[in-house]
């Protein structure tokens, strides 16, 4: 039997195509500010267009986005302090009837209570927490993306678990 040939490199089309929007939920979970997250995901495809011919293989092209998306995410944090647009109300939302608009009105609310919690965290913690139990990457991956050893990512997702229970603890106790 021959070798079969190693499978092309994937092009830049092709990443954008296939994890914009994984790149897009997981910056709003790293605290990117809804406002401003089309930006943010465009400096990270920026990095990412630059940085294509360097990507050695090392890693898999998904530890290595989501690292760049982590690195960006933080400088984006840092510079938060700086002065924003700050827009004006919210354009109203499309009507939804009965079931379907509690259902929604239930995830979003759930979503702002989640991204609440996930603020309270320091970076660390909360990096972790979110690829490890919202983009479902594996700890081996996840120390990877962070250059960390897995048993510290261990620990910080220890640290920020017990931070989430409590902290829903603490509110479902508050609304009984």
């Amino acid at each position: 039997m021959e070798p079969q040939p190693a499978a092309p490199d994937p092009g830049f089309e092709e990443i954008y195509e296939a994890h914009a929007s994984r790149v897009l939920r997981t910056l709003r979970r790293l605290g990117v500010r809804e406002a401003d997250l089309e930006d943010v995901a465009q400096e990270v495809f920026v990095v990412v267009h630059r940085k294509l011919p360097e990507f050695a293989g090392r890693s898999s092209l998904k530890t290595w986005l989501f690292g760049i998306c982590v690195r960006v995410a933080s400088g984006f944090r840092q510079r938060a302090h700086v002065q924003r647009e700050s827009l004006g109300e919210t354009a109203p939302e499309r009507a939804n009837s009965g079931e379907l608009a509690v259902r929604s009105i239930a995830l979003k609310q759930a979503r702002v209570q989640l991204d609440a919690l996930l603020d309270r965290l320091d970076e660390d913690k909360r990096t972790v927490f979110v690829l490890f139990e919202l983009e479902q990457f594996s700890m081996a991956e996840v120390g990877e993306t962070l250059g960390v050893p897995q048993q510290t990512a261990w620990s910080r997702l220890y640290a920020a678990r017990k931070f989430i229970e409590a902290a829903v603890s603490r509110h479902a106790e508050a609304i009984e």
